[in-house]
């Protein structure tokens, strides 16, 4: 599997480092380009140096280079993620404006009829947002926001965090068991009962 990972300046970039990690325990050939804004939120987010994070892909890219393989829709490809995708960069694809690498990627992407999957992190959203999210949803794009879910009650803010990126895996159809799956109310009823029993 060959996947574009886009890491754009929205707060949260830890999602997209551990999607990398994720995806290199995968071997899944990761082509990542990272925003300028990326950059320095990673710097005020982490302890994460820039080469480390590009050190997670198979190769990675300048914003600026236009020139680079996955700008043009010969570059074969199975999927795109953009983990976070700040309000900005939604903007661009909901508009079609291609003015850096990562928005024409995903120009590409949604051309070519590739999945495209668009992290977003953002609260609260105002209607702009609303309406671009829309767009992008129409176009093709599968809109995943970093809302943590609960039933699999996290100990951690890792587990919130794999969470997120359990729900990019199953977008992708990579099996993975980086939460639990929910199983329904019945099934923790007669998992009390067992439990129960045994004491």
């Amino acid at each position: 599997m060959r996947l574009i990972v886009g890491i754009s300046g929205a707060s949260g970039i830890i999602y997209g480092i551990r999607l990398l990690q994720v995806l290199k325990d995968f071997n899944v050939e990761t082509h990542l380009i990272m925003t300028n804004s990326a950059k320095e939120t990673l710097r005020l987010e982490t302890d994460y140096q820039v080469h480390e994070v590009e050190a997670l892909a198979s190769k990675s890219y300048n914003i600026n280079d236009i020139a680079a393989p996955m700008a043009s829709g010969s570059f074969k490809f199975d999927a795109m993620v953009i983990v976070p995708c700040s309000m900005k960069t939604l903007a661009g694809i909901a508009t079609g404006y291609a003015s850096n690498l990562l928005l024409r990627a995903a120009d590409v992407a949604l051309k070519e009829h590739r999945p495209l999957i668009l992290v977003i992190r953002e609260t609260p959203l105002n209607i702009i947002h609303i309406r671009n999210m829309l767009i992008a949803a129409k176009a093709g794009a599968i809109i995943l926001p970093a809302m943590p879910g609960f039933y699999h009650n996290p100990k951690t803010i890792q587990d919130m965090i794999d969470f997120i990126i359990g729900k990019i895996l199953d977008q992708l159809g990579l099996e993975h068991n980086l939460y639990e799956r929910w199983k329904g109310p019945l099934y923790k009823i007669k998992a009390s009962k067992i439990n129960q029993n045994i004491k």
